[in-house]
């Protein structure tokens, strides 16, 4: 978040390369964004095609997403690509995870085809400001009990 951002910059004194934060189209954390890109920092998106969607109960699925299936069916491409390309054509780095060689496969093959200006806003304009996963101000030792030894 961008409070702790800046809680870091005010002790560090090496600016993170890289800031890896949930970024779907149903929570596009804009206000963390724009703080990673005035000092430079890459937004690397965790659950970059909406992954927590389907499996915390949160409601409609991204890959069910009428919008990202229009786009998906007009590129002749698979919603998760089209979230991929999505990231990627706005400057994200994106890591989607998967253990099946097929989706591995499918989530790499997202450099033959561009979505346009109006795809994209479509693809912005989506977000429900909810985030999936846990709330940063709650990831606490005592919250999550996983103590991280001396280096």
């Amino acid at each position: 978040m961008p409070t702790h951002l800046d809680a870091l910059l005010e002790q560090a004194t090496v600016i993170p390369a890289v800031n890896q934060v949930e970024v779907h189209p149903y929570f596009t954390q804009p206000a963390v964004q724009a703080a990673d890109a005035a000092h430079g920092i890459l937004t690397q998106a965790w659950s970059p095609i909406g992954g927590i969607t389907s499996y915390r109960g949160t409601g409609t699925s991204t890959f069910d997403d009428p919008a990202i299936t229009a786009i998906a069916a007009a590129h002749g491409k698979t919603p998760a690509q089209v979230m991929i390309c999505w990231h990627l054509q706005e400057g994200r780095s994106a890591i989607p995870k998967s253990v099946r060689a097929e989706r591995i496969a499918e989530n790499f093959d997202v450099f033959g085809f561009e979505l346009t200006a109006e795809e994209l806003k479509v693809l912005d304009t989506l977000d429900t400001g909810v985030r999936g996963g846990p709330e940063p101000d709650q990831i606490t030792l005592e919250n999550f009990g996983r103590p991280i030894p001396e280096a």
